[in-house]
């Protein structure tokens, strides 16, 4: 098995994630400059870290969306590679058109930094199969801003096509209809504020993020 974790300038979990991934599931993780214009040959999964992508000027995840390597991510997605878009990579994901919506400024317009509890919605995809028989998981949230944002009818399409697939227990941001993580239609593509990459082993409060990453590359 084989990860890629692109690297922004300003990404500050690019490590996290590819320590995280290695751990959990033993498949190898090349880190990916921005600039460049290839993924790794056979790679079966693609991740956009969190952090502050450009300093978050403009919008966050705007100008990382415009990127050199971006090209070769959407097209790994549209092969059907597993992608997974972490905070500041989840607003990277929506700005490149990946995922509907967008992510705006905190409701309380303060940084949010704690440990979240969530409920997993859809255990039936790619990345949640892992978590079949569990309703609830443990991670943690770090951002300024996680507040998902889509039109009544893009949250209902959601919603209905089985899309949503993290809810937060108690919403820290003002997200609608308390969302956490979604997927795209193919079930590919998967964006969330939550960071699996911090909870991965029971020394860090939670192992739940492993079970994300095993059940990525198990689908692979």
């Amino acid at each position: 098995m084989k990860a890629a974790v692109i690297v922004f300038p300003g990404s500050n979990c690019d490590r996290d994630c590819k320590v995280a991934i290695e751990r959990s599931t033993g498949a190898s993780v090349d880190m990916v400059w921005h600039g460049d214009t290839a993924l790794p040959d056979g790679v079966d999964l693609v991740v956009l870290p969190g952090g502050f992508s450009y300093g978050d000027y403009l919008r966050c995840g705007a100008m990382a969306a415009l990127s050199p390597i971006m090209t070769e991510v959407k097209a790994a997605a549209g092969r059907g590679v597993a992608t997974v878009g972490i905070c500041n990579g989840f607003q990277v994901l929506c700005e490149a058109g990946l995922l509907p919506g967008a992510l705006l400024r905190n409701e309380k317009l303060k940084y949010v930094c704690k440990t979240v509890e969530l409920a997993v919605v859809n255990n039936q995809t790619r990345f949640t199969a892992g978590y079949a028989g569990r309703r609830e998981v443990a991670m943690t949230v770090g951002n300024g801003e996680g507040n998902y944002f889509a039109d009544e009818d893009t949250l209902d399409r959601l919603e209905g096509e089985g899309q949503v697939v993290f809810r937060y227990l108690a919403n820290p941001n003002g997200s609608a209809r308390d969302i956490a993580g979604i997927v795209n239609t193919r079930g590919n593509v998967l964006g969330m504020m939550p960071h699996p990459d911090r909870a991965f082993e029971p020394e860090l409060g939670s192992a739940d993020g492993a079970v994300l990453f095993q059940s990525a590359l198990a689908s692979a």
